[in-house]
């Protein structure tokens, strides 16, 4: 008799039960039960509710501020391989802490580095995430790292458009890389801007190389966090002579007045992913599932086969 592969068990951190359910939905099966119990001074302690005992389990959950989100993924990590799980995938839509991924300045840490540490040391024995903010985090694992991009899910949508005269911007010399992959799916121009920082989250100046008079511009990024980036880049662009312009970034942080900078911008439409929860201020945001293409590639992971195509832009 042929050898039946177990199904795997999925569990999620708390902030990530939303999307951890459209996934499990998306595979065909059940969020498994995990308990979290907590002290009056805050300390929580998370409890897998069934045996994972030689299981494969995928673990579901972004790590975004606060700290609690990152420290609830370890937790669940070190409690599923003192629980004598097989395989433990920690499944991290959005790898928060990676902005910090070199030493831009004297005795700073890169907490990157130090988080993929934690990650490995707490039990993950794989890692799935989603277009972190710089590619070569996944040296920083020692573990299998396997890093999707979006596009697969966004280019889909840019193409139903049907815009004219498209052009697609990288908000930042940074992320130019990812826009000319863009470029090359749909076959257009590339615009960059340059940007200088007084200090985080605040733009000093931005200048934009190429031109965008008479085109409908895609702003492509990572993340969006206080929106000061893409709001400014969008507000030059228009005075430059675009006929519209969008932004597609992947994790929607949308942190202290990001809201009133997009209301306010000449920004025609933000598409951003569910990798991390929101719940929308604004009629300009459109939020596509990533639900689809996590199951997907969990069930390869799951069953031995290619996840390739899903690395490609």
């Amino acid at each position: 008799m042929a050898y039946q592969v177990p199904e795997p068990k999925f569990f999620a951190c708390t902030k990530s039960t939303a999307l951890a359910e459209k996934i499990a939905k998306s595979y065909g099966t059940d969020l498994g039960n995990v308990l979290i119990s907590r002290y009056s001074d805050g300390e929580f302690q998370p409890s897998f509710e069934e045996s994972v005992r030689g299981a494969r389990i995928f673990i579901i959950g972004s790590t975004h501020p606060s700290s609690e989100n990152l420290m609830e993924m370890l937790l669940m990590l070190d409690a599923a391989k003192r629980a004598s799980a097989r395989h433990i995938t920690a499944v991290m839509p959005y790898f928060g802490w990676a902005r910090q991924d070199r030493k831009d300045k004297p005795r700073v840490p890169i907490a990157a580095k130090l988080i993929a540490k934690m990650l490995e040391a707490a039990g993950a024995t794989r890692i799935i995430t989603m277009d972190l903010h710089a590619d070569q985090i996944q040296g920083f694992f020692e573990k299998p790292v396997d890093h999707l991009f979006a596009s697969t899910m966004f280019l889909p949508y840019l193409k139903s458009l049907n815009l004219d005269n498209l052009t697609i911007a990288s908000p930042d010399m940074g992320g130019s890389k990812r826009a000319y992959a863009y470029s090359k799916a749909l076959s257009c121009d590339v615009v960059i801007c340059y940007k200088q920082r007084a200090k985080a989250n605040v733009i000093s100046h931005m200048e934009l190389i190429g031109d965008v008079q008479g085109k409908n511009v895609v702003l492509v990024d990572d993340m969006v966090d206080t929106a000061g980036t893409l709001t400014k880049a969008a507000d030059l662009m228009m005075e430059r002579g675009a006929l519209s312009v969008r932004a597609i970034t992947t994790h929607g942080l949308l942190s202290g007045n990001a809201y009133e900078r997009i209301e306010k911008s000449q920004l025609k439409e933000l598409i951003i992913s569910d990798s991390i929860p929101i719940d929308s201020k604004s009629d300009k945001v459109r939020v596509l599932t990533c639900a689809d293409l996590f199951a997907d590639v969990m069930h390869r992971v799951h069953h031995n086969t290619s996840i390739s195509s899903k690395f490609l832009m």
